[in-house]
């Protein structure tokens, strides 16, 4: 079903009855989740360098323009959003920067570094000292990769985009569907929760977008890893000439999402993207995160909503508005829960149940007013408090 992960040695069949099946998927198949979640975050750009050229993508600058974020910049900017309540510090960098920046690997090599992801082990280890708990989405990783800043993550996160072969995705530094599916296996492997998603409007087609999210829920079948998968819609831009998709379109994505998905995972729509007011009715039930302090570089022209609005799409659905961790609540220890906390614990294939490392949750029990705020989160309790 899917011959670009056969060359990473990876088995995914879905059948051609589970794709027919949701295939004929509507938003009348669905109902409103009961809550709404998002998680509070900064949002650090450790560089804009990648190895690819995808034609939607604004978020990289092109060799001799790319820089890598100082470690005192990255001090600077967890303390802003720390200080602002943030929970998350959500690290973004292109796939293996330092394969096709001369500049990049240099400013590593003056950093005392071999490569990105001993900068970003750096990174995270500068955001936990400073309050905030690292989600880091590097894009493409291998198993050594991810082992070495797994530990200091919360969660982490690549968006699969397809399973298809897409014009956006050519070029000679093409993203492949069998690296991004290999990245979701490893994660699963190694116990870290995860989140991807995928990406609508890029030239793949309805089956496409019903494989994807099929062979998504395989892999979690065999390790019970995602967290949440976003549906996310491309958007105009100067580098390309994809038009954004229309709503109706979304609407059947979110549908198909969520009826292909177990209850357990999440379905997200970024609200500086999408009309989440529009969505909710087709199953979401996770607003993303969302900045007070800092932009979406990935999408600048593309402002974060308020925090208020979040509250305002709540109370259009008529159900309760909750601020989440990156790591979602089921895969968080019982000593982080409330009596009768409404989910069930995760229990890893890896670490016997534990899927936090020593090193976050040391973090979020230590006795400061920012492990005082993560359990607060962690416990719910509350509706959202804009304070």
């Amino acid at each position: 079903m899917f011959p670009a992960a056969a060359a990473y040695d990876i088995d995914i069949s879905v059948s051609e009855e589970a794709v027919e099946r949701l295939l004929a998927v509507s938003p009348a198949d669905v109902e409103p989740a009961p809550a709404l979640t998002f998680s509070r975050n900064v949002f650090l750009p450790l560089t804009t360098a990648c190895r690819y050229t995808c034609t939607y993508c604004t978020y990289y600058d092109v060799p001799g323009e790319a820089t890598l974020m100082s470690p005192e910049a990255i001090r600077r900017q967890c303390r802003v959003g720390a200080d602002a309540g943030c929970t998350e510090a959500l690290f973004t960098f292109g796939d293996d920067p330092d394969e096709r920046y001369t500049e990049i690997h240099d400013q590593l090599a003056e950093l005392g570094h071999d490569s990105i992801h001993e900068y970003l082990r750096e990174a995270c280890e500068i955001a936990l000292s400073e309050g905030l708990l690292p989600h880091s989405n590097p894009g493409d990783q291998t198993r050594e990769q991810m082992a070495t800043v797994a530990p200091v993550n919360a969660s982490m996160g690549v968006m699969l985009e397809t399973t298809a072969d897409v014009r956006a995705h050519s070029g000679g530094r093409r993203k492949t569907p069998g690296q991004r599916l290999n990245t979701l296996r490893v994660a699963g492997e190694l116990g870290v929760p995860f989140t991807t998603g995928i990406l609508v409007g890029i030239g793949e087609t309805w089956r496409d977008r019903a494989e994807s999210l099929l062979a998504i829920r395989e892999l979690h079948e065999r390790y019970d890893h995602i967290q949440e998968v976003i549906v996310q819609n491309v958007v105009p831009n100067e580098r390309s000439d994809f038009g954004r998709p229309a709503i109706e379109t979304m609407r059947r994505a979110v549908a198909m999402a969520r009826v292909a998905l177990p209850e357990e995972i999440s379905v997200q729509v970024p609200p500086n993207l999408s009309p989440a007011r529009d969505l909710l009715s087709c199953g979401i039930d996770d607003l993303g995160g969302v900045s007070p302090v800092t932009e979406d570089y990935i999408n600048p022209e593309y402002e974060w909503p308020a925090l208020e609005e979040l509250r305002d799409i709540a109370d259009c659905a008529g159900v309760p508005l909750y601020e989440r961790l990156p790591t979602y609540d089921r895969y968080l220890p019982d000593s982080l829960r409330r009596d009768g906390f409404d989910g069930q614990v995760a229990e890893s294939p890896v670490s016997g149940g534990n899927w936090l490392s020593d090193r976050i949750q040391r973090r979020i029990e230590q006795e400061d007013v920012h492990g005082e705020r993560f359990r607060r989160v962690a416990r719910r309790d509350g509706p959202l408090s804009l304070s």
